[in-house]
């Protein structure tokens, strides 16, 4: 994800507002959308693109051009019906990325039985966190360790697909620790440093936070 994706903000609460807002003012083009008006109004100065609407109606979602969009980010807690009829109306138009905010464990299973991409807590990650999360390209944060090293999920690169963990020296290059391996959601810790990764994989790495960029 990038800043040269589009994304759409549903819920423009304090989370909602944080992350239409950070995505915004890093160059992102983003929809906004709330059916609260009062809300709109307020946010309208700070995010061009905001609407009033119910996105929980499929004619709406049709109206909005949310099937152009590349990433969803439905910031409505405190609405799980709500959060769930957006979830699943956007997944049936062909949304690639859909983000849901969630309040419980429970909501975050069903967010993700109904098609959530990724759910997330509001109090493990902030708005402003997810948004540039979603603005460096290339991986999703899992944990911040400290404030220099972070636990982040990486796909494996077009470059790095036949090549094992000890030809491609990821350690050296890039100061990253590989510590597992996702391959059809199977997670796997014993690692062998010469098996050949393949492109469907992703890999869980410890990395130096400074240094991620460089491998987006």
């Amino acid at each position: 994800m990038s800043i040269h994706q589009t994304y759409a903000v549903f819920g423009l609460g304090r989370y909602g507002l944080a992350v239409a807002k950070e995505l915004v003012e890093n160059g992102a083009e983003v929809l906004a959308v709330d059916l609260d008006e009062e809300l709109v109004n307020t946010a309208i100065s700070e995010i061009p693109y905001c609407k009033c609407a119910d996105i929980t109606e499929a004619e709406v979602i049709k109206q909005l051009g949310i099937a152009n969009i590349d990433v969803v980010i439905i910031a409505m807690a405190s609405n799980l019906e709500a959060s769930v009829m957006a979830t699943m109306l956007c997944k049936e138009i062909g949304v690639k990325t859909v983000i849901a905010k969630c309040a419980t464990d429970l909501d975050r299973k069903i967010l993700s039985k109904v098609g959530a991409d990724r759910v997330v807590f509001p109090e493990s990650e902030s708005g402003i966190r997810l948004a540039k999360n979603l603005l460096s390209s290339g991986f999703i944060d899992i944990m911040e360790l400290s404030k220099d090293v972070s636990m982040v999920e990486l796909p494996v690169k077009a470059e790095w697909a036949g090549k094992s963990l000890m030809e491609l020296k990821l350690r050296k290059k890039y100061t990253i620790n590989v510590v597992a391996i996702i391959e059809d959601k199977n997670v796997r810790i014993d690692i062998d440093p010469e098996m050949p990764l393949a492109a469907s994989m992703k890999m869980i790495v410890i990395a130096d936070t400074a240094k991620l960029e460089k491998l987006a």
